[in-house]
């Protein structure tokens, strides 16, 4: 049986993180600290508030193995998220990996418009029929679950990858997973005909980028091109929701969208012509267009 000394390498986790800080560095990692502190935390099994308490500790071989199989995938360009297999989004920590889109700072400000209308539709004593609708991680309509008491939330996406992720997820809640149910198939196409007209909030980050727009390779070349592109203009996806959402949500009820800092005027003029009555332009912390709010009467 191996005692505690065979299974070290005798090898601080500071000699690592400054291995990873350096090579990182020399093919132009712009984030190079963070990058190479996260994995050490992974590797090493460290919270983030722990992270300096464990650099002079000595490294374990099984962390090392992992620590070298993450560097060399982020020397390869993989994204940081997806080389630690998962990622914090609000309350959560999620698993992501290249089934599904990275869980963005600005997507949590629209989950937070989001939020803000459930909790509308609770302040009057009715219990929030929540749709997410391409819900990849599950990131959005989860965090509705896990931040609100009462929501019911369907989340839905059209890939079953996606699908499995979120379920995946989901299961890692505990009590909230109890009310939510995530189901595949194409926009309003997967939700129960029954509930047609039933809905408070429909949330949804479709696709948005044009075919032919230029995006960093980080994105374009490990991220799921079906949640990035939409078509020619970028907005073919969000007119489909935009379209069909005041069917599905009953009167009041509100249509949150992530969308394009660009494409925020048509969709408020779009909202307009098809049943709602109130559309707000949101900006994220960036001070940029980033999501719309639309009420129906």
């Amino acid at each position: 049986m191996n005692d505690a000394a065979d299974l070290t390498t005798g090898t601080p986790w500071q000699a690592f993180y400054d291995e990873a800080r350096a090579r990182l560095e020399a093919v132009g990692g712009e984030f190079a600290e963070v990058d190479a502190r996260r994995m050490v935390e992974e590797a090493s099994g460290a919270e983030p508030g722990e992270f300096f308490l464990i650099l002079d500790q000595l490294a374990m071989k099984r962390g090392v193995a992992h620590f070298d199989s993450m560097l060399e995938r982020r020397l390869a360009g993989e994204p940081l998220q997806y080389v630690l297999g998962r990622w914090g989004f609000r309350t959560l920590d999620l698993a992501v990996d290249a089934r599904v889109l990275i869980p963005r700072p600005e997507t949590e400000g629209v989950a937070e418009l989001a939020l803000a209308e459930v909790e509308r539709v609770a302040s009057i004593g009715h219990v929030p029929l929540v749709a997410d609708l391409g819900t990849g991680s599950g990131c959005i309509g989860l965090s509705l679950a896990a931040e609100h008491k009462t929501a019911q939330v369907i989340c839905t996406d059209q890939s079953a990858d996606a699908v499995a992720a979120a379920r995946a997820n989901a299961a890692g809640l505990g009590r909230p997973a109890t009310r939510i149910e995530i189901r595949q198939g194409d926009w309003f196409d997967a939700l129960p005909a029954d509930r047609k007209g039933d809905f408070d909030v429909i949330i949804s980050n479709p696709p948005y980028i044009a075919t032919d727009e230029k995006i960093p390779p980080v994105v374009a070349e490990w991220e799921p091109k079906s949640a990035l592109f939409a078509g020619p203009t970028g907005l073919e996806e969000a007119r489909v929701i935009i379209e069909g959402a005041a069917a599905w949500l009953r009167s009041g009820g509100a249509l949150v969208l992530e969308l394009g800092e660009t494409q925020l005027d048509v969709a408020r003029d779009l909202a307009l012509q098809n049943g709602f009555v109130d559309a707000v332009i949101h900006r994220d912390l960036a001070d940029r267009d980033r999501a719309l709010v639309a009420r129906t009467a």
